[in-house]
């Protein structure tokens, strides 16, 4: 039997959220070694030198980028058919991934860049936000009736934004947009990939997951 892909993680990272999400809707097995972003254990540097998670660690092969393990998950099995979305989603995430991404830095981490003015860089956020608000306010999802790849891979972005200032999110009057993320917050779904693990340390018991 061939071993299971390694998944190299850390918990509250959007990125490494979204390619759990992916795995646990494929049932994909693997094992998880979570990390401490501030202690990279060599093997995970070895594994990927740019040092950021997910990394994925499949035979001889290594995924380090997080769209590119959603797509590796659900290639092997998609149960839930996230990937059958039209092109529009895609170009989405892009967004999400490229201009809003940005902006959240620029509003989370403002203190860190003096020359950036945070109501600007917020306002720009949310350009984004009403964009998906509009969206949702037609249709449960961002692509229609059904969750797809544009949902799990943008909602912990839209999640760690909101969470830079939840009450004035609150304030923002995007009803749908907000039903559409506590929905999330509240389900098994999200709960289940947000178990807390120690540190990964060498000889440790396997800890799988889905």
């Amino acid at each position: 039997m061939s071993a299971l892909p390694i998944l190299w993680t850390f918990r509250r990272c959007p990125y490494a959220m979204r390619a759990r999400l992916a795995i646990q809707s494929s049932g994909q097995q693997v094992v998880l070694q979570e990390i401490l972003l501030k202690e990279k254990p060599a093997p995970f540097l070895a594994a990927s030198p740019k040092g950021t998670v997910p990394v994925v660690q499949d035979g001889d092969g290594v995924i380090d980028e997080s769209r590119d393990v959603m797509l590796w998950a659900l290639g092997r099995n998609d149960p839930e058919g996230w990937l059958d979305m039209p092109k529009e989603g895609d170009a989405l995430i892009d967004i999400c991934d490229g201009p809003f991404k940005s902006a959240l830095d620029h509003t989370k981490y403002a203190v860190r860049f003096p020359d950036r003015d945070e109501a600007h860089e917020r306002a720009k956020a949310m350009v984004f936000l009403n964009d998906l608000n509009d969206r949702l306010g037609r249709t449960d999802f961002l692509m229609g009736s059904k969750r797809t790849l544009a949902d799990v891979a943008i909602l912990p972005f839209v999640r760690q934004f909101a969470n830079t200032d939840r009450a004035w999110f609150d304030a923002q009057g995007l009803g749908p947009l907000t039903k559409w993320l506590d929905d999330f917050l509240a389900s098994d779904r999200f709960h289940a990939i947000m178990t807390k693990y120690p540190p990964w340390q060498a000889g440790q018991d396997q800890v799988l997951f889905p």
